[in-house]
């Protein structure tokens, strides 16, 4: 139970930040972290990516290096689960 407790609390703290930091105007149409929460669970936890998460993840691929460089959402790209989720949904890692 406390790990589930865990779990609901990190998803929570990653959501908030992602709509902390979405891109507003025309950014918002490519690069849009939102769109990764279907991943949330593979990243911040240790469940296994879903088609959605790598569809996702797959449409969002472009977008990696500008989510790396944003310090609210670098923990996550550059987390053990992060590389393995994109490595999971085919999705290289970004070298920036």
């Amino acid at each position: 139970m406390k790990n589930l407790a865990q779990l609901v609390v990190a998803l929570l703290a990653f959501w908030a930040v992602v709509l902390m930091v979405a891109p507003a105007g025309a950014e918002a149409a490519t690069c849009n972290p939102l769109q990764l929460t279907p991943c949330a669970g593979a990243i911040i936890g240790n469940a296994a990516p879903t088609a959605v998460c790598c569809s996702r993840m797959n449409e969002q691929r472009l977008c990696m290096c500008q989510y790396g460089r944003d310090p609210n959402l670098k923990q996550y790209v550059d987390s053990p689960n992060g590389k393995k989720v994109m490595a999971a949904c085919k999705v290289p890692v970004p070298s920036c």
